[in-house]
């Protein structure tokens, strides 16, 4: 009974939906940068180095035979992947970036002593009053 009381709460404060959350989102993301790099980037890299689509640089091991599929080894794809780990890699560097930035500037304001006000008019002229007494 006390591991699905533990469960229960793991689930309820949100871990698991947070993390729920953050495996979608990052599928999604996976998606779009996959894009990103085969329909935005490798085109015009292709187009620069003389028309070259990257998808389809292979190596071929064995030819095809007797109806079966040639083996290959699919070096553009590769490519393509690593230039998608790249972008993701660096998306998630700036946005690990930026979050310690804002927590170094959290703690700094948080740590930071804050100046004490200025007295008013009428409590310099009681510490004078006090000053004047202790003499």
């Amino acid at each position: 009974m006390g591991m699905l009381q533990e469960f229960k709460e793991f689930a309820v404060k949100g871990n698991m939906i947070d993390m729920a959350v953050g495996i979608i989102i990052g599928g999604a993301f996976g998606t779009i940068v996959s894009s990103l790099v085969k329909d935005i980037i490798m085109p015009p890299i292709g187009m620069m180095l003389g028309g070259v689509d990257f998808s389809d640089i292979k190596l071929t091991l064995a030819e095809a035979a007797a109806g079966k599929d040639p083996v290959t080894m699919n070096i553009g794809l590769f490519i393509n992947n690593v230039i998608s780990f790249l972008v993701v890699a660096f998306a998630v560097f700036m946005l690990v970036k930026a979050i310690n930035e804002l927590k170094r500037r959290f703690e700094e304001e948080k740590a930071a002593p804050a100046a004490a006000p200025e007295p008013t008019l009428q409590e310099k002229l009681l510490m004078d009053i006090r000053d004047s007494l202790k003499r």
